[in-house]
């Protein structure tokens, strides 16, 4: 798909133009990015079928953006952005690049302090010459040296949200491949980790000779820039998508060995180790190649679930196999029953056109619809996010009356209305109690000051918390993966908190946040605090990201009765004493 590169490129394009000072088309430039990267099919697909027109239909494509899709779609390039790249200076975009530096603080360093390079950079943070620097200061140092971290890692993991559909889009190429019985994602990957190395695909076919046609589709595939490797049991290669680079590798298995592969080759090291020792326990040896008797003959190994029997367990599925304590849970025959994508009734958090969304509400609603909700939350920004066009409390009224009128039109789902309120420097919410109480669902996030210290940001939101109308808290740190570094803040005094008031912790499901964390989830409902699993759409297509949200909980052991909208339309009345 071309999705990528072209999303990679109207964003760098945003970013070159807001260097330039150009006033309003970064910002068009940004929001045409952010909802072609999240198409959920390819681009060159919709313009084969429809041109242009078809391009225009995208949220916040307009004619100009359009003929550049167009532009490169045809020819591999768009004329505008290699123009604008010669006018960007030398060194500058590695700049931009940086998590939290942004363009306009990067041209400043570049003019500056004649920074022209990530290893300039580091030394000038070291060396403390930022910090005297007006609106910067030893913080925004640390905080740079932190980001220089996140860049040198994220150079080796990929997100989850980017790495699934690459490795999708393998395992149905191949998939196809005539002679192929069975083919699987493991690795962390088929754990659902946040953050991805490289991609392990595994494959068993009908006979040796039906693996040579499988490494030849693999190893040819049109985002290959780098074949590594090319055998008959293994090949490794780099995919480029946009601007992710990322390895990824195919095995040939026997089918009778599939299964033990699959485990080997999916749960993490130490929860490898712990199987090996049972196996070890029981006078049998376990690998890659199945569980062998004393006698060296293979007694398990077709399916994982073979295995985990052989072992006197039940089959343990991926996201657990971290050594958290699952082998032991799994020997008492007390596994946690995780939540499902098919429990989730409902989204708590999603945008329309009345903030920065790029839908109207009744497109959004009819999406939610459209995926089987029973509700969906509108949580449009408030006042403070001018970025995000949050609204003041005047628009906030017109809303409501708007809201009113598509209750009185909808059928077969229910509008809930809320907003993303968020918390000011004191802890206080952009709107007043008089406001707020006339929501269905009040949600609060933090938007500013990302550099307060622990305690200050702490405090700022627990002072928040304590607001009689706040019923969830939303991408409750703040990161954005390999972006930007989570804030400083006492989880362990949020979540005593969140308990106390019955507030829910939001498991933001979009792709760069996927906050909070699985640990964090795991923490939650141990102290009986409720999670939502919230997509934070701008778009509908964004609906779709709430599978990556319920990874991250079953990461965290939560079942369906940890998360609060997988309850009926009816139970969530109840349970909020809603009064719609």
């Amino acid at each position: 798909m071309k999705n990528a590169d072209i999303a990679a490129i109207f964003y760098a394009m945003a970013d070159i133009l807001e260097i330039q000072k150009v006033q309003w088309k970064p910002i068009a430039y940004r929001k045409a990015a952010r909802a072609i990267e999240t198409l959920s099919q390819p681009i060159e697909e919709i313009y084969s079928k429809g041109g242009l027109k078809a391009l225009m239909e995208i949220p916040g494509v307009g004619e100009a953006l359009a003929q550049k899709i167009e532009q490169y779609i045809l020819t591999g390039k768009i004329d505008s952005y290699e123009r604008l790249k010669k006018e960007m200076p030398q060194g500058l975009g590695d700049l931009v690049a940086v998590p939290g530096l942004g363009p306009k603080k990067a041209y400043r360093l570049f003019e500056e302090l004649d920074i022209r390079s990530l290893a300039d950079l580091e030394k000038a943070a070291h060396d403390h010459r930022i910090a005297h620097l007006e609106g910067f200061g030893e913080k925004s140092e640390e905080n740079i040296l932190r980001s220089l971290e996140l860049v040198k890692t994220g150079q080796r993991r990929t997100p989850l949200g980017i790495a699934l559909p690459i490795a999708d889009e393998i395992v149905n190429r191949l998939r196809k491949v005539k002679g192929v019985i069975r083919i699987e994602a493991a690795g962390s990957l088929r754990r659902r980790m946040e953050t991805v190395g490289d991609l392990d695909i595994l494959v068993s076919v009908k006979s040796s000779g039906d693996s040579g046609p499988v490494m030849d589709v693999f190893t040819s595939m049109p985002e290959v820039i780098q074949v590594l490797a090319k055998g008959p049991t293994k090949s490794m290669i780099v995919i480029k998508e946009g601007n992710t680079q990322i390895q990824a590798d195919v095995r040939v298995v026997e089918d009778d060995s599939f299964g033990a592969a699959l485990q080997y080759f999916t749960g993490n090291k130490e929860h490898n180790i712990e199987m090996r020792r049972i196996a070890i326990n029981k006078g049998w040896k376990l690998s890659e190649y199945g569980i062998f008797d004393r006698n060296d003959r293979r007694i398990a190994g077709k399916t994982e679930e073979e295995v985990y029997a052989k072992l006197g367990l039940p089959w343990i599925t991926p996201e657990l196999r971290e050594n958290r304590g699952e082998i032991t849970i799994a020997m008492k025959g007390k596994l946690p029953a995780l939540v499902e994508l098919k429990d989730i009734r409902g989204d708590m958090h999603v945008h329309s056109d009345w903030s920065d969304g790029v839908n109207t509400i009744e497109e959004m609603v009819a999406a939610a619809k459209a995926r089987g909700y029973e509700y969906v939350v509108l949580s449009d920004h408030s006042g403070s996010e001018r970025i995000a066009n949050g609204m003041d409390g005047k628009r906030l009224l017109k809303q409501m009356e708007e809201v009113a009128k598509i209750r009185k039109k909808l059928k077969g789902i229910t509008l809930l209305h809320g907003s993303e309120v968020s918390i000011k420097a004191d802890g206080e919410l952009d709107f007043s109690d008089d406001m707020l109480k006339r929501l269905d669902v009040v949600s609060v996030s933090i938007h500013s000051r990302f550099r307060s210290t622990r305690e200050e940001m702490t405090e700022r939101v627990l002072r928040a918390l304590d607001n009689e109308y706040v019923k969830v808290f939303n991408h409750p740190t703040g990161r954005l993966i390999n972006e930007r570094p989570p804030y400083e803040i006492d989880m362990d005094k949020i979540i005593e908190r969140c308990a106390d008031r019955k507030i829910a912790l939001e498991i933001n499901s979009f792709p760069s946040r996927l906050d909070i964390n699985d640990q964090y989830a795991k923490k939650a409902i141990e102290a009986g605090v409720k999670l939502t699993i919230s997509t934070d759409s701008h778009s509908v297509d964004h609906l779709r990201f709430v599978e990556y949200g319920v990874s991250v909980a079953r990461r965290g052991w939560c079942e369906k009765k940890d998360v609060i909208n997988t309850m009926t339309l009816k139970e969530l009345i109840n349970y909020w004493k809603l009064d719609i």
